[in-house]
């Protein structure tokens, strides 16, 4: 009897180790396209960010803001709406963008609202908690001299079994304390799907 149950236990365990392991998972570089059909893409957002980059370095209002000021400029991202036939997460595209834009060496950014947020935090906690000589006084940070706003818009197009989807992303950057746009930049993408 003891035998008979070693067994089934045996082929029990056996059987068991044989089947299914939950899903199959293969990592792909960055550089590969990740099939989407028309959906936007991680590619999508690094090509976006890429273009916006180098065309926002190569404007004359960076010139002009250095002879005038002499310094870099600081910038702030601000609002980038959403306007696509679904969700894009758009600070993927501006988080790209920032840093690309802060290793240039040519910008530099100021703290977002969310961080804001936490600077005030860590800041109030050091008020009631480290020595006078270490804590950061509020009220001290640097103001950002441009934001960048924009949105990205989607358009489909159907004939037949064929699916055109175009996508434009439109940024600008305003000076904050005139209001001027300084810089514009545009990138648009183009997907055919064939059902």
């Amino acid at each position: 009897m003891v035998r008979f149950l070693t067994g089934i236990l045996a082929m029990s365990l056996i059987i068991w180790s044989c089947g299914p392991t939950g899903p199959t998972i293969r990592r792909g570089g960055l550089d590969e396209e990740a099939e989407a059909g028309d959906r936007w893409t991680d590619k999508d957002s690094r090509k976006v960010a890429a273009e916006m980059v180098k065309d926002m370095l190569s404007r004359p209002w960076l010139d002009r803001w250095a002879e005038t000021s002499k310094r870099v400029p600081r910038l702030v991202v601000g609002r980038v709406v959403n306007r696509a036939h679904y969700h894009i997460k758009t600070d993927m595209i501006t988080k790209d963008m920032e840093r690309d834009l802060i290793n240039s060496g040519e910008v530099s950014f100021v703290a977002s609202d969310d961080q804001k947020s936490q600077l005030l935090i860590e800041k109030l906690r050091q008020a009631d908690s480290a020595s006078l000589e270490s804590q950061k006084a509020i009220g001290r940070e640097l103001g950002a001299d441009f934001i960048l706003t924009g949105k990205i818009d989607s358009d489909i197009q159907r004939a037949g079994r064929k699916a055109v989807t175009y996508y434009q992303t439109d940024l600008e950057l305003l000076n904050i304390e005139t209001g001027v746009k300084v810089w514009m930049g545009q990138s648009k993408i183009k997907k055919v799907v064939e059902r």
